[in-house]
């Protein structure tokens, strides 16, 4: 079968189409990963997938999700990564990758399964979150403040010097979060960004800091590791960004340097008019990986072989990424390998239980 076929980007080898997705745990200590960390990664590098993407990881305090969240800002950060990735590629020859990102105004909120959709109160001792415009993302959540062109370049540096340390940190492939409502998404969708300079308008001053980072970070990417962007395909929202807006987009990634997209969608607000259903995304990577000819990762309710064996053998998409079914069932792709003959490395610790 085609995607169990190792594939290559550039000189790292993956030794299959599946990726396990970035699932955000809420369970950083200062930043820095924890034992929550090292007990859920080592299960997934298990899995049998050819790529094991972390979460998405904070370029500065500003730009947290929630207290909880993993950031890689400084020395000790770097050092705490650089150890989880040396043990987890001492249990598995799995490639590791890390998404960065910037959560803009959807920052300073309240551990989801606290209370999900929430705002951190005075007395939480929240933050003040920023965008490229003074919108609220919900009625309910405060007015970020409007980054000013100054702080703008501080955030690009913030990108660069996170790039500078996952690399010194062991990671295989750097994965640039554009996408789920987050700052970077923040600035390419008209519904949060009215700005009236550089940055904002026409789809192309929308773009423009995105391709910055993406300019800065391959300065200092080395050029033999992978260097990938999660984008938006669709706000799912009248007024919002499009594919047509994605295909530019990436046409623009591609052209300066990025190996490969994760197409994903919706997320600028809170509720918007995306009807969840198996691959319901899927439609999306089609459409970029035919219009751009970059490598395309698609994502989004698939959860069986052969769901995922026909996206990849429709020419939909060239690797799958997978979160919940890798979560709930860590082993389900070794017992499809093995049923199927595919040679894998199973630990010898574990030929016994196959």
């Amino acid at each position: 079968m085609k995607i169990f076929k190792s594939f290559k980007i550039k000189k790292i080898k993956f030794k299959n189409r599946f990726s396990v997705a970035s699932m955000c745990q809420y369970s950083a200590n200062n930043g820095n990963p924890s034992r929550w960390h090292y007990s859920h990664l080592a299960k997934l590098a298990q899995s049998g997938a050819g790529l094991l993407m972390l979460e998405s990881t904070a370029v500065n305090s500003r730009g947290r999700i929630s207290k909880k969240d993993l950031t890689l800002i400084n020395k000790k950060n770097e050092i705490e990564f650089k150890k989880l990735v040396s043990f987890l590629k001492s249990t598995n020859d799995i490639n590791l990758g890390l998404q960065i990102s910037h959560s803009g105004r959807k920052g300073s909120a309240e551990i989801p399964w606290i209370k999900s959709n929430t705002s951190l109160s005075k007395k939480q001792k929240n933050w003040i979150t920023c965008a490229p415009s003074a919108i609220r993302r919900h009625p309910k959540w405060p007015v970020p403040k409007s980054l000013t062109i100054i702080e703008i370049k501080k955030i690009i540096l913030d990108f660069k010097n996170s790039a500078i340390k996952a690399n010194r940190a062991g990671f295989d492939v750097l994965e640039i979060h554009m996408a789920h409502g987050y700052l970077l998404h923040q600035f390419f969708s008209p519904i949060s960004n009215i700005r009236n300079d550089k940055y904002g308008g026409s789809l192309n001053n929308r773009c423009r800091l995105l391709i910055e980072i993406i300019k800065e970070v391959k300065k200092v990417w080395p050029k033999n590791k992978v260097l990938g962007a999660r984008v938006n395909g669709d706000d799912w929202l009248k007024n919002g960004t499009s594919i047509k807006d994605c295909t530019y987009l990436v046409n623009n990634l591609k052209k300066n340097g990025v190996d490969y997209v994760c197409v994903s969608s919706g997320g600028i607000i809170p509720k918007t008019n995306l009807k969840f259903k198996p691959g319901y995304q899927v439609h999306l990577a089609r459409q970029i990986r035919k219009m751009t000819g970059v490598i395309t990762r698609t994502t989004g309710m698939i959860d069986s072989l052969n769901q995922a064996n026909k996206i990849i053998n429709s020419n939909s998409a060239d690797l799958i990424n997978i979160g919940r079914k890798f979560v709930q069932d860590p082993y389900w792709l070794i017992r499809e390998m093995r049923r199927k003959k595919i040679k894998f490395n199973i630990p010898n610790q574990y030929l016994r239980c196959f």
